[in-house]
């Protein structure tokens, strides 16, 4: 099972991908300056070197949906598909109101 943590602030939004089955962290990054003038977004595979995206984010629904994107991306993700994170914990359910 895979757990996707999030911690937003005002103007940030920090990520975790952790699996529960051995209690590993896959990735983690950060979405800085959400709604301000140079967003970023660094993405932490460990073993690899960081993957950093500077593009617009003038609100929280785009800062997550770049997290997902990070999290699924051919070169710098750790998963296949958002699928194989767990949605059946009731904090998941948050996600669409950010739409």
């Amino acid at each position: 099972m895979k757990i996707l943590v999030l911690n937003c602030g005002s103007s940030s939004l920090k990520y975790q991908l952790i699996d529960m089955e051995n209690e590993h962290v896959l990735t983690k990054g950060l979405c800085e300056r959400i709604g301000i003038d140079g967003s970023v977004l660094t993405h932490k595979v460990p073993g690899k070197d960081n993957y950093v995206v500077e593009t617009p984010m003038p609100d929280h629904s785009v800062a997550v949906q770049l997290v997902l994107d990070a999290l699924t991306d051919k070169d710098h993700g750790v998963i296949a598909s958002v699928d194989e994170i767990n949605t059946s914990t009731p904090w998941f359910s948050i996600l669409p109101a950010f739409s």
